[in-house]
């Protein structure tokens, strides 16, 4: 069965770019790609259980609610404690990293992003 991936950017280049690198994972039916423009819908989305994941990548930088007070907020619900969230961001300070570590940010790729790179981490959080 597919693993459900959601990307959470407000850029839609970054999106458009992520799933085409994801192209051949998604046709093989290794993993079912989504994806949001917003943070706080996909959060209301998690919150109404209308939507799951088996891995959330997720922007910082975003307007309204920002990546790691998303993926606080979704570490704090006890349905998603233990589901991998990789942040995907032009951030790359220690104090921010550690932020999300203490958060339970399972890892960090910082853009722009190789292809390569991000299906090599897709294939190794999710273990396909």
């Amino acid at each position: 069965m597919a693993k459900t991936v959601i990307i959470v950017d407000d850029s839609k280049a970054v999106v458009a770019m992520a799933e085409l690198a994801l192209d051949e994972m998604i046709k093989s039916g290794a993993i079912e790609f989504k994806s949001y423009l917003n943070p706080l819908k996909l959060l209301d989305a998690l919150q109404n259980e209308s939507e799951n994941f088996d891995l959330l990548i997720s922007d910082i930088n975003m307007p309204e609610i920002n990546g790691l007070e998303l993926a606080k907020a979704i570490k704090s619900n006890n349905r998603y404690k233990t589901k991998p969230i990789i942040i995907l961001t032009t951030e790359s300070s220690n104090e921010i990293k550690m932020a999300g570590k203490e958060i339970g940010v399972t890892g960090w790729m910082v853009k722009p992003f190789s292809d390569e790179k991000l299906v090599k981490s897709i294939k190794m959080v999710l273990g396909v």
